[in-house]
């Protein structure tokens, strides 16, 4: 076992202070918000779960930081600044990275499949980062499973989630506006509040969505595979005509069935 991976924060301090390489070292669920890492060397270092950022109060500067390799799945980097920094064959799956600073990062290899990311994240101009898998505005994410993911207030706008499979994930209050998402499976997700203006959603799958309150304005839902157990109740946008086109196409079986968690059947949401 490497001695580094017993230390405390302040051990962990003093040899930043120091200058001493932490390499291979273990900081998983660490509290490292208020100890400032610019170009420190954490190649392979395990940051999973670590905290890294105090909220507004403190946010992590990794500036020219050496993070080769490192695991950082699942770490809170909202507003880090990580201009510079090595990231090359890193792990930040599931990580957050909005409004965060990766100018002339090295992203080379990174993984971030369900990263989130914002209109504030500053990528590297050469970074194609709406194909690397991460989730934000213009992500092509085309078949992608991501299912029960917890997408909570995440903007998605114009992202590209064609076939996507969104089963069980929570897009509360997710921004959705001209997201494609035709031939999605969305049974039971969460949609609560969610803003789905002009999105596409032909054909895709509904059955036990909560769409509570949801803005519908101007959304295709045209050939809906299922329905069943879907509440639309208070959704904002959907027309008398969509409403009674919704209802006439679909069996009496069907519209009655209850959502298992709102406790309201699809009919009388609609109504």
């Amino acid at each position: 076992m490497s001695p580094l991976t017993t230390l405390t924060t302040l051990d962990i301090l003093n040899k930043v202070q120091l200058g001493v390489s932490l390499a291979g070292a273990d900081f998983s669920k660490l509290d490292l918000y208020a100890i400032a890492l610019m170009g420190v060397n954490l190649e392979q270092v395990n940051l999973s779960a670590t905290t890294l950022t105090n909220g507004n109060l403190a946010q992590a500067n990794l500036t020219g930081a050496n993070l080769q390799k490192a695991d950082l799945r699942g770490v809170n980097l909202k507003g880090a600044n990580l201009a510079g920094a090595n990231l090359e064959g890193a792990y930040l799956n599931r990580g957050d990275l909005r409004g965060a600073n990766l100018t002339n990062a090295n992203l080379k290899d990174v993984t971030l499949n369900l990263t989130v990311y914002d209109s504030g994240t500053i990528f590297p101009d050469t970074f194609s980062y709406q194909n690397s898998g991460a989730v934000g505005p213009g992500a092509k994410l085309n078949g992608a499973y991501l299912n029960t993911a917890h997408l909570r207030g995440v903007d998605l706008t114009g992202a590209k989630l064609i076939g996507a499979y969104l089963s069980g994930a929570d897009l509360t209050e997710a921004i959705l506006d001209d997201t494609s998402l035709s031939g999605a499976n969305l049974q039971k997700a969460f949609l609560t509040g969610a803003s789905l203006r002009n999105a596409r959603l032909g054909n895709a799958e509904l059955k036990g969505a909560d769409l509570r309150a949801a803005d519908l304005t101007g959304a295709d839902l045209s050939n809906l595979v299922n329905i069943a157990g879907a509440d639309f109740t208070m959704v904002k946008g959907l027309t008398d005509s969509d409403r009674a086109r919704l209802l006439a196409s679909y069996s009496s079986q069907e519209l009655t069935t209850w959502n298992p968690y709102t406790r309201r059947n699809t009919q009388d949401s609609l109504q």
